[in-house]
């Protein structure tokens, strides 16, 4: 068998770890591949036998402190082969000093916590079919008549890195549309729908308590016909898992939120919603 190459995948080639997500069943977002290339468009690895993919990665770059792998995936009939371990090490190297998380399969776990990995909490998806309201709240508003900086500094409380141009991009491409609650004068909660391979994933959902947060989910629903959602919470937060549960979702799968080091204190118990598993 030839060696493995491992090479970047260029931004238009990212379509190919989408894909590969697709497969395993992760229902990636119809244009996460343009979304995921913006942060760091090096991020993004393919190792290849005889020109052929066998094995894909992701570990990108937020900023000088903190990276997040995904995408994680080797072919299975070469599984076992030790390929992955290369374009996981080309990976871990590509971030350098930087503290990495993930959100890893659980089946998978103690092997992260071999490279380092420790588990800071479990992250459920919940998916079912939601009912959108008759009207929308009349207090929301479109996400992007929020100053961007606002939206900047909120989500500075739930994520370990300042991730500007992947906002603005998940904000802002067609087919992502985003709410906004302002409360009392403040900026009290906010999210994204998607579409994705099958129905839609709402996500971010950052809100200061359940109520606000179920105004957003109602709105988000309410914005197009949406049928099948899925809405991904982490275990810890007991009032989202409540928000998933009065909607009448069902936990689908989980995964184990993992980081190599120490991050910023986060407000997880506003974190309603999971941007994404990929790219945290």
């Amino acid at each position: 068998m030839s060696d493995l190459q491992i090479r970047n995948l260029r931004p238009g080639e990212i379509s190919l770890a989408i894909d590969w997500a697709a497969a395993e069943g992760w229902n990636p977002g119809l244009c996460d591949a343009a979304c995921f290339a913006v942060p760091d468009a090096q991020g993004f690895f393919v190792g290849e036998i005889d020109g052929e993919p066998v094995a894909t990665v992701s570990c990108v770059n937020y900023d000088d402190r903190f990276a997040f792998l995904g995408f994680y995936i080797v072919r299975a009939d070469l599984r076992g082969s030790g390929h992955g371990l290369r374009i996981w090490n080309a990976a871990i190297a590509h971030a350098g000093a930087r503290v990495i998380g993930l959100d890893g399969v659980v089946a998978q776990q103690d092997n992260y916590g071999k490279s380092g990995f420790q588990l800071a909490y479990a992250n459920i998806r919940y998916g079912g079919i939601a009912t959108a309201p008759a009207k929308p709240p009349a207090d929301v508003v479109a996400l992007d008549k929020i100053p961007f900086a606002n939206v900047e500094t909120d989500d500075a409380t739930v994520f370990p890195a300042r991730r500007s141009a992947f906002l603005r991009a998940w904000i802002n491409t067609s087919g992502h549309v985003g709410r906004a609650l302002v409360r009392d004068g403040k900026f009290a909660a906010w999210g994204v729908i998607r579409p994705c391979r099958t129905g839609h994933k709402i996500g971010p959902l950052v809100a200061d308590d359940r109520a606000a947060a179920e105004t957003i989910v109602q709105a988000l629903l309410a914005s197009a016909d949406i049928g099948e959602v899925f809405l991904d919470v982490p275990a810890v937060n007991r009032e989202a898992i409540a928000l998933a549960e009065a909607l009448g979702l069902k936990p689908v799968f989980e995964t184990a939120r993992m980081y190599t080091g120490p991050i910023a204190p986060l407000r997880i118990d506003r974190v309603f919603g999971v941007t994404s598993f990929e790219l945290g």
